[in-house]
């Protein structure tokens, strides 16, 4: 680790480096300029847009062979190598076609636009949540095919991929691991949808890119960008939410006066208790979130550095009964308040046909859950330190290969008068080897990967007792591998196969613990002897595009060997039900299915279909608790421009069917259909030399009664969120 700290030092010292120019211009075919074109090096993944004039600049550019990605919406993307060894011009002429705009993936492992990579990898970006009207960032990953949560209300949500949620599904932040004691059911992301440029989301294992905890999945944010050579951005935006009298409000400034970019963003939100359609207010759903954001970059042809550091304060309220309404929306007790420290740096030097990358991250979440002023139940402190380093090959012939290693220093302290998990130290190391082998239109894609990780806790408490946690020192390790293939069965078919084994290592709250859990309502029993999760996954992908018509469908089968998971004992500890955590196979399998038609002449008008599957069920037959119901979710969206003051209109309706949900687990309970409709209206507006975007959505527009069976409220049959209203306003200056 202090090898890696002083590599990245002595990377960032240095000052002075020659430096080259990349300039152009993109025209269509009518040698019309075309602005907003979005111009890519993928071998830096540096991005720029084409001005008014469809004029384009990189003022700092890798030396040797580089590839230039041009992608605009409604065109044909274009793609060259060029040799940068000297400042030059390199011009584009687009061809017009109805085409939508190909992101580059920045969580695989080569980062390829998505129509050129091997694993099908979902990408939304915020203000696409924000037109879907979703009020938080959960939400808004809760509206893609294949993604649900696990809500505590509507301040608390935890991300669930294909059936699978908490410490199996690992989220990235900054370019670094987050950590937030994903085992607890009422701890959220822990992360603000302001300063997130977008997200992207593996389905399925990715412990060859990622380690431990990735047998689910991966949630990668990506943050927000730095303004564009030489300008300079001031942002402002305004939320309001009719259902919880909720505001949102987020400032920010960039600027890239050269070499050097700068950038920070400060969002304030505050949420009352939310309305069930009875008018009736769950008390103490409230929160306040405090975020904020800093960013500093330097960059030239040698070297890049990118550090940020982010700050999140949330104070919410946790539901009980017996809580009396006093105060409007600062949460009563019980009530949990965590701040969240990310601090990271991303470091990339790059030689003449090859490159080396480190991502250096530490977290520290400080966990404080209070049932009273002066009364402190549990109070945890985490501190993580990880790195990330892969070192880019020069390519051979067609033959793109990464190595690198990953490791993490965890440690666990407690300083409440209760505790769920022991002090502890956690130590993860990682190694790996991919290689990526293109040919005509066909992908080939295949890595493996070892892992260590070893897990040491210290004693505490009086054997017997509730509280009592045994020393434990335990090893686990594992082999993985993955390999896809993506071929292009036609000049409209692409298909894309995927296997790939993943391991899980067992939490702090699997092995340990031993007392009541009041997040849920429980007596938990650990087990020292949990041995890894481990999986194999295969998916299958086709897609077929044509100008006007898209369809997918993705399915997937999932076998997890030593699937861990809580269960009854039928024994009762002072009132409370005992469970403990246990060990069996399982098998999940499904998919999604989902179409996209928007009919010449009517190109304006768009209409979206998916449906999503999941069967989960142990060796022996039982269902697997926590599974997410059937959904079918259809948007009707039509997009014009009024006039010219009011631009880039859109009028969208949603309608998203749940189907009942009776496969379930042991100690759960079925599930009621529901059907909820939402409308959505928005635009940029222009006035004078300014403008801004407005956004109103009604959620829930009938005001349904309906309790999802991922509502941790369930038991207690309190519905979900009623009719909410949202209007949104997003300035740019």
């Amino acid at each position: 680790m202090k090898k890696t700290i002083q590599l990245v030092i002595i990377f960032t010292s240095i000052l002075s480096f020659s430096q080259n120019k990349l300039t152009g211009k993109i025209i269509s075919e009518n040698n019309i300029p075309l602005q907003n074109a979005v111009v890519h090096i993928t071998e830096n993944n540096a991005f720029t847009e084409t001005n008014e004039f469809g004029i384009y600049t990189f003022e700092n550019v890798p030396k040797g062979e580089i590839t230039l990605v041009v992608h605009l919406l409604g065109y044909e993307q274009k793609k060259e190598k060029i040799n940068s060894n000297s400042s030059l011009e390199v011009n584009f002429i687009l061809q017009e076609k109805e085409l939508h705009l190909d992101e580059v993936i920045v969580s695989t492992a080569f980062n390829k636009i998505q129509s050129q990579n091997v694993m099908k990898v979902e990408h939304e970006t915020v203000e696409s949540f924000q037109k879907k009207g979703a009020n938080s960032l959960i939400e808004g990953l809760a509206s893609i095919p294949g993604i649900n949560q696990i809500s505590t209300g509507t301040s608390i949500g935890k991300p669930v991929i294909r059936g699978l949620s908490g410490s199996r599904i690992l989220v990235y932040a900054q370019g670094v691991r987050l950590e937030n004691q994903q085992f607890g059911e009422e701890h959220g992301l822990g992360l603000s949808a302001s300063g997130i440029e977008s997200v992207e989301i593996i389905k399925g294992p990715a412990s060859l890119l990622y380690g431990s905890d990735a047998i689910g999945g991966v949630l990668y944010f990506n943050p927000e960008k730095y303004a564009q050579f030489q300008k300079s951005e001031v942002n402002f935006s305004q939320q309001f939410s009719s259902n919880t009298q909720g505001t949102n409000t987020s400032f920010g400034y960039k600027s890239t006066p050269g070499n050097w970019k700068f950038l920070i963003r400060a969002n304030y939100n505050s949420q009352a208790d939310y309305k069930i359609p009875n008018t009736s207010r769950i008390i103490n759903t409230r929160s306040i979130e405090k975020d904020l954001k800093y960013g500093i970059g330097y960059a030239n042809s040698f070297f890049s550095t990118d550090i940020r550091y982010n700050y999140n304060n949330l104070d919410l309220g946790l539901p009980e009964e017996d809580i009396l309404n006093s105060g409007f929306r600062n949460p009563l007790f019980p009530r949990q308040n965590i701040d969240n420290h990310i601090l990271s740096v991303n470091q990339k030097v790059y030689f003449k046909n090859s490159k080396l990358e480190a991502d250096l991250g530490y977290i520290f979440n400080n966990r404080q859950e209070l049932e009273a002023p002066n009364e402190v139940a549990l109070h945890m402190k985490l501190k993580t330190a990880n790195y990330n380093i892969k070192y880019y090959l020069p390519k051979w012939n067609k033959l793109e290969t990464i190595m690198g290693i990953q490791g993490m220093q965890q440690t666990n302290e407690n300083f409440g008068e209760e505790r769920l998990i022991p002090d502890a130290t956690i130590n993860d190391f990682g190694a790996f080897v991919t290689s990526n082998y293109e040919w005509n239109k066909n992908v080939l894609q295949a890595g493996i990967r070892f892992d260590n990780r070893s897990i040491q806790t210290l004693e505490y408490g009086t054997v017997d007792n509730e509280g009592y946690f045994s020393a434990v020192d335990r090893q686990f390790k594992s082999f993985n591998f993955a390999l896809g293939y993506k071929t292009n069965l036609s000049s409209k078919i692409v298909s894309r196969f995927n296997l790939a084994s993943g391991f899980r290592a067992p939490n702090l709250s699997e092995l340990t613990s031993n007392g009541v859990h009041e997040g849920s309502n429980r007596y938990e029993i650990g087990n020292e002897n949990l041995k890894n999760e481990q999986n194999l996954q295969a998916d299958l992908n086709i897609e077929y595009k044509s100008e006007h018509f898209e369809v997918f469908v993705n399915g997937f089968y999932n076998h997890i060997k030593d699937y861990i998971f809580i269960n009854p004992t039928g024994v009762v500890i002072e009132e409370n039900s005992v469970f403990e955590y246990t060990q069996n196979n399982a098998n999940l399998f499904g998919g999604e299915a989902g179409t996209h038609f928007h009919p010449h002449p009517l190109d304006w008008l768009h209409f979206t279909s998916s449906f999503e599957n999941v069967t989960a069920k142990q060796e022996n037959g039982n269902n697997l608790p926590l599974i997410p119901a059937n959904q079918w979710k259809n948007n009707l969206k039509a997009e014009f421009n009024f006039a010219n003051w009011f631009q880039k209109n859109y009028v969208s309706a949603q309608i998203n069917h749940t189907l009942n949900q009776n496969n379930i687990g042991y100690y759960e309970t079925t599930s009621k259909d529901y059907t909820l409709i939402n409308i959505g209206f928005g635009g940029e507006v222009h006035l004078k030399k300014s403008k801004f975007n407005l956004y109103l959505n009604a959620n829930n527009l009938l005001n349904k009664t309906y309790i999802s069976h991922l509502s941790r409220f369930k038991n207690d049959v309190i519905p979900n969120i009623g009719r909410n209203i949202i209007l949104g306003l997003n300035f740019d200056f």
